[in-house]
């Protein structure tokens, strides 16, 4: 049993894991002289602090903060190291392919144990960016099994790993070619009209499908599902698109962006997660059912895939750094993005602690989709696939829907 690379990327996150401890430190001579200012929604604490240790010896002081920065650093790389030695190994088996194109299949899941048969066929899109089996995490945590085994078929586009061709490939070669393949394909199954189910960026692709195949799409679901990348924290979208700049010499000798680049994007939306996380894992009992479900989620967060070099551009130039989809400047094959022809019964599922997919991103989609209903349940983007409460609070009024809208049209 090998170990594990990540977390991804390891020596980014061990740098700023180093470079906030040792900071401290070093800016301690410029704090306690009043030459470091703090934020004003801090400044009632600094200045508690500062009454505090008015009678404590610098030198005490200094040495009980490098005592601390020591044992959190040797703690993290605790953390991480049982993480990379863990036993647990994702050992479900994927359902079969009924439809392939290049790396893309579409994965039965009508065909798992303990599936009923006869319900309404759901289009299951994920992100392009992270595999596709966040949604059939383990046998026991899956929203798909889940509702394969409540009579609904969901049929799963799984984008596998991109080869020669798909490094060329841009939104519309997705969406316009593999995406619309794999709906016909799911058509057949259903003979008849489908609903589709979105999740992350796979809400976009499947919005975009939605409005080009509206016949074919008789319900869409949308779960966290962003639109307006300027609407919370446009000036971390920007952030991110001046960052794709750096990485452009990466993306023209590679023809793609590399998972580790892609990593360090969502790294820098919350630079202390991967610390956090993992100085919270080394204190858990590594054989606790809490230690598996966080070694699946990471195992998965670190298998990520590259990003087809034009579709990084589009996604980090267009979307966060233009903010083009709400203003119509996102196209499809030379047509506008528009919510407002997506006229079909419509699912939005916003949660309310997202830190990847802000809020008011995903709640401006809801206000621009004629017929949406828009719920927020109270979880976070990866905890509402996922999370110990997502079956009452994302899965179960999932399926509900679902079962209302498709088999009314039967």
């Amino acid at each position: 049993m090998g170990k594990r690379l990540g977390p991804r990327p390891l020596p980014g996150h061990l740098a700023t894991a180093l470079w906030t401890w040792t900071s401290s430190y070093a800016a301690l001579p410029l704090w306690k002289s009043g030459w470091l200012p703090s934020s004003p929604e801090l400044a009632e604490t600094a200045d508690r602090l500062r009454a505090d240790l008015e009678n404590v010896s610098p030198e005490a002081f200094s040495a009980a903060l490098a005592k601390v920065a020591t044992r959190r650093h040797h703690d993290l790389l605790s953390g991480i190291q049982a993480y990379r030695h863990h036993p647990y190994r994702r050992d479900v088996t994927d359902p079969p392919a009924i439809w392939r194109d290049g790396s893309t299949c579409l994965r039965d899941y009508g065909a798992v144990e303990g599936a009923r048969s006869g319900g309404p066929v759901v289009l299951c899109v994920p992100s392009l960016i992270n595999r596709a089996y966040v949604l059939d995490l383990k046998a026991d945590n899956s929203l798909l099994r889940t509702l394969a085994a409540d009579g609904v078929r969901p049929l799963l586009v799984d984008w596998g790993w991109p080869g020669p061709a798909e490094k060329s490939f841009t939104l519309t070669d997705y969406i316009a070619g593999r995406l619309e393949g794999a709906l016909d394909a799911a058509c057949e199954v259903a003979r008849g009209p489908v609903a589709v189910l979105g999740y992350c960026m796979g809400g976009m692709l499947a919005l975009a499908l939605a409005q080009r195949r509206r016949r074919d799409v008789g319900a869409l679901a949308l779960l966290a599902t962003p639109w307006d990348f300027h609407a919370e924290q446009g000036a971390q979208a920007r952030l991110a698109a001046r960052a794709g700049q750096l990485m452009e010499p990466a993306m023209q000798a590679m023809g793609q962006l590399p998972v580790d680049a892609i990593q360090m994007l969502f790294s820098g939306l919350d630079p202390h997660t991967a610390v956090r996380k993992f100085l919270t894992f080394g204190r858990l009992d590594q054989d606790s059912r809490r230690a598996e479900v966080f070694v699946a989620l990471e195992d998965w967060l670190n298998d990520g895939v590259p990003l087809a070099a034009p579709v990084a551009r589009e996604c980090l130039y267009d979307w966060y750094g233009a903010n083009t989809p709400p203003r119509g400047g996102w196209q499809i094959a030379g047509r506008p993005v528009d919510p407002a022809h997506a006229d079909m019964p419509a699912l939005c599922l916003v949660p309310q602690h997202d830190r990847i997919v802000p809020p008011a991103s995903a709640a401006a989609l809801g206000r621009a989709l004629p017929r949406a209903e828009v719920r927020t349940p109270p979880l976070g983007h990866i905890g509402m696939v996922v999370s110990g409460r997502a079956r009452d609070k994302v899965w179960s009024p999932l399926l509900t829907w679902l079962k209302a809208r498709m088999l009314r049209r039967k």
